[in-house]
């Protein structure tokens, strides 16, 4: 057994909570998983994403999550929109009005003239937490002018930036993150490692780089879908995402790292079950405390979201 994996699975092993049973284990812990996705493609309107013929195009909604979640102790999500459609905005906050699971909306509104409507209107619903944006926004130029007052916006407003896409954007979030300080601000899905044996060569630097402005926080999620495999079948050792999980944790410790499974998009790396066992076995070897930190305390701070149990 190599050394890194041996000392890893010994310490999880020691840990306050291992997570041999999660069911049972977690029954004590908070867990807020920051980062789902429902969608019902039988509406009239159909749906935008996912396409028609994929595993993913069916309806998901908070029963189907929880009836995998809930036996991990997880009961409240903060849902992130994926459609670009102004008006799917509405319809989650629609849902969440019925959900009481569904604690927080990270909604999608792409920069533009009608930014600072929609903004103003969606974030009037106390659900609504922040945006979403492909990292790209940063990087484009016809779109400069609309990001820089739409962050202002953001901030202004006490809300939240996601941002999800490629690795080499991360630059340009941390200088962001410095032009407006009162913006939080969430990196999503790993800022795009790579498989975790065979990580992007400009990853860490960008890592290293984000992790130094003190309002940016890392979404530990998409883990399993960072490797090229047959669906459904990432590796389920915890071992093999150490070079993520360490790096990620070396960098941003335990304040600025939160839960996030990607469902049901993580289906595409493997089961629910086993994305929340890989993260449950690294923080419970951090200790108790850095696991109720991951898995509810973090998300607060950026999130900010509704206790409505």
């Amino acid at each position: 057994m190599p050394m890194k994996r041996r000392h890893f699975l010994q310490a999880a092993s020691a840990a306050v909570l291992p997570s041999i049973a999660p069911a049972v284990q977690s029954s004590s812990l908070r867990v807020i998983d920051t980062h789902t996705h429902f969608y019902d493609p039988t509406r009239p309107q159909g749906v935008p994403w996912p396409g028609k013929g994929t595993k993913l195009y069916r309806k998901v909604l908070p029963a189907d999550w929880l009836a995998l979640a809930a036996r991990h102790g997880c009961c409240e999500t903060v849902v992130v929109e994926a459609s670009p459609w102004v008006e799917d905005n509405q319809w989650v906050l629609d849902l969440a009005a019925r959900e009481k699971s569904i604690v927080g909306f990270v909604g999608h509104l792409d920069p533009g003239p009608d930014f600072e409507g929609h903004l103003r209107r969606f974030s009037k619903n106390p659900v609504f937490r922040g945006i979403r944006w492909n990292s790209g926004y940063l990087v484009d130029a016809s779109k400069s002018d609309a990001v820089k007052a739409g962050v202002k916006l953001l901030a202004q407003l006490g809300l939240e930036l996601d941002l999800n896409g490629s690795c080499t954007n991360l630059q340009a979030a941390a200088k962001l993150a410095v032009e407006v300080p009162d913006l939080r601000i969430v990196i999503n899905h790993l800022g795009a490692s790579g498989d975790p044996q065979d990580l992007r060569p400009e990853w860490k630097p960008a890592i290293r780089e984000i992790a130094r402005r003190p309002n940016v926080f890392m979404k530990v999620s998409a883990l399993v879908e960072q490797i090229k495999c047959p669906e459904g079948q990432a590796p389920q050792d915890t071992a093999y995402y150490l070079p993520v999980l360490d790096y990620l944790w070396q960098q941003f410790g335990p304040d600025r790292l939160i839960y996030g499974s990607n469902w049901p998009v993580s289906d595409k790396g493997s089961s629910y079950d086993v994305v929340f066992r890989i993260v449950n076995e690294f923080f419970s070897s951090k200790g108790s405390e850095a696991r109720r930190k991951y898995f509810s305390q973090n998300s607060q701070k950026v999130y900010q979201w509704l206790e409505r149990s």
